[in-house]
């Protein structure tokens, strides 16, 4: 793809459609996104590519918000038809979704690297054709005991978990806001959490 100097960002959440997984885990990426959408005062109201999406400014650049109406293992076709769509780079594309392995509320960017397991990414990188896509990861823990991460996942936030959340869902968007402004190293080096 030649890149296009006037194509918007594409921020894509990653999550579950329907009200029963609103509250899940694994919506934490659809969250964001709903965040982020209230900042710049957008709502998502129309339907594009098997997506929900919306549009407006973030600092002054063109931004499209997209959550994939497909399940969340099944994105890929959905995120690539409207990078093609919107003639989007993949380092204009940030990608944000959950991960296990970061403690609740905690934010990870990276600018380029595998799925690390997680099959909504899988799908997008195989779709996208390259790994090199910015993703923004959002912590939410391990499962107790011997839970199956995979049941683990499909449960809502508990009560208890919920102020890290909002808390994560915040830094979240001001990652956003950071990549916009500067830049993928610069919203990575300011928002990624020191080594423990």
């Amino acid at each position: 793809m030649i890149p296009d100097a006037t194509a918007p960002y594409l921020f894509v959440g990653l999550g579950n459609p329907g009200r029963k997984y609103r509250l899940n885990r694994h919506n934490i990426g659809f969250m964001v996104l709903d965040a982020l959408a209230k900042e710049i005062g957008a709502s998502f109201t129309r339907h594009q590519s098997q997506a929900l999406i919306t549009k407006g400014r973030l600092d002054g650049s063109r931004v499209v918000l997209a959550k994939p109406q497909t399940f969340m293992n099944l994105a890929g076709p959905s995120v690539a038809a409207l990078a093609r769509y919107y003639r989007v780079p993949p380092s204009s594309l940030v990608v944000v979704f959950d991960d296990l392995d970061l403690p609740p509320g905690k934010v990870r960017l990276r600018g380029a690297g595998s799925s690390g397991g997680h099959r909504g990414m899988e799908s997008v990188i195989a779709s996208i054709g390259e790994d090199a896509i910015p993703r923004l990861r959002l912590g939410i823990g391990r499962p107790p005991g011997r839970m199956d991460p995979a049941d683990y996942v499909l449960e809502d936030f508990s009560a208890d978990e919920l102020e890290d959340i909002r808390s994560g869902v915040d830094r979240a968007v001001a990652c956003l806001q950071e990549f916009v402004r500067n830049g993928v190293d610069r919203a990575m080096t300011k928002f990624n959490p020191a080594p423990e």
